[in-house]
């Protein structure tokens, strides 16, 4: 009878929020355990080891990577401050898992993309979404062609955050590289380009109407033109109270579909097929709420689903379910938006 390989050891890197969601995950994946972590505040990290039961925490990343028992670094610190720790973990040939967005511009994230190719490990960017039934069904109906030519696709993240949210480092440039649009609405951005690709051009606007101290946006729209010929719209805000479920509408001429979150408030085709009444009817998993109102409203179930498959597939030796590129994507139609925004123009992702 085989035995049980080791589990696979991992480090996090950022002990703020997020970092407690990734916590709980790795405690309910099978084959990992969670060995320490690392931030620059004594205070934060020693109350965060405590607090989830761990036998070793550093001020120092180094420290934290050199160690041998880890083979997988969660990055958790702010978003426009990925790049360093994941540099460090990627060169002492650690696997790395990166809370969203990868990075805060294209160059930043192709620099941790470049490292990882060239280390031989794998960057495992959170896009936690992707993971719900309710997404996987409607990615299935489109990859079979239910929809026929796509006609519009669009998002929609109308969610609240409440003034005392925007402290630290929220909605500044330099760390969180913008404000609802790379923050709150990613998750939906890449919903939207899994679903219908990237568009090939956009045309925005961003403004900040109610959270007027950040330097950020607190609300941006969009105009997307797709390569297909198919058009979309993108609007994100933090500043709509009480916070509205994100949703994604994919329109086209044999079919239309609404995602709510991760339920599938609208399935309707042309020509019905088994099982098209029990999608209708499935009831709405809580575990895969958004944070409408809150940031905290949120589950680690999603989490736990994506580092699950990164377990698998370091064990199977398989692809991941969202490889490290796919990450950029979100990223490249972020930086679209935000200079279009800002130069008054049409311009193209890259």
């Amino acid at each position: 009878m085989k035995s049980s390989p080791a589990p696979l050891g991992f480090g996090i890197i950022g002990t703020g929020m997020i970092a407690g969601y990734h916590a709980k995950a790795i405690a309910q994946v099978t084959g990992a355990r969670l060995v320490g972590a690392a931030s620059l505040t004594a205070d934060n990290v020693r109350t965060f080891a405590e607090k989830h039961q761990l036998g070793f925490w550093t001020t120092k990343a180094e420290e934290l990577v050199a160690r041998p028992d880890i083979h997988v670094v969660c990055v958790t610190t702010p978003s426009g401050v990925h790049l360093d720790p994941a540099l460090a973990a990627i060169r002492a040939g650690k696997h790395v898992v990166i809370e969203k967005p990868l990075e805060v511009t294209t160059a930043r994230a192709d620099r941790i993309l470049d490292a990882a190719d060239q280390a031989g490990v794998r960057v495992c960017p959170i896009f936690q979404a992707r993971f719900g039934q309710g997404a996987r069904t409607l990615k299935a109906a489109i990859d079979a062609g239910r929809f026929g030519r796509i006609a519009v696709a669009s998002a929609y993240v109308k969610w609240y955050r409440a003034p005392a949210y925007y402290t630290g480092w929220k909605g500044k440039l330099a760390l969180d590289g913008g404000g609802a649009l790379i923050n709150q609405a990613i998750h939906g951005l890449d919903l939207l380009q899994w679903f219908a690709g990237l568009p090939e051009e956009v045309s925005a606007y961003k403004t900040r109407v109610v959270h007027r101290g950040i330097e950020g946006e607190d609300t941006a729209v969009a105009a997307l033109r797709y390569p297909s010929g198919a058009l979309g719209t993108l609007e994100a805000s933090t500043a709509c109270w009480p916070g509205w479920s994100r949703k994604i509408e994919i329109c086209g001429e044999t079919g239309s579909v609404a995602l709510e979150d991760d339920h599938l408030a609208r399935w309707e085709f042309k020509d019905a097929q088994p099982g098209d009444d029990e999608i209708r009817n499935a009831k709405v998993d809580p575990s895969m709420r958004s944070g409408a109102g809150s940031a905290t409203a949120i589950s680690y179930e999603g989490h736990l689903r994506q580092i699950q498959d990164l377990v698998d597939a370091l064990r199977d030796r398989r692809p991941l379910a969202i490889e490290g590129r796919e990450g950029r994507k979100a990223v490249a139609l972020v930086n679209a938006v935000y200079q279009s925004a800002e130069q008054g123009r049409p311009v193209r992702v890259a």
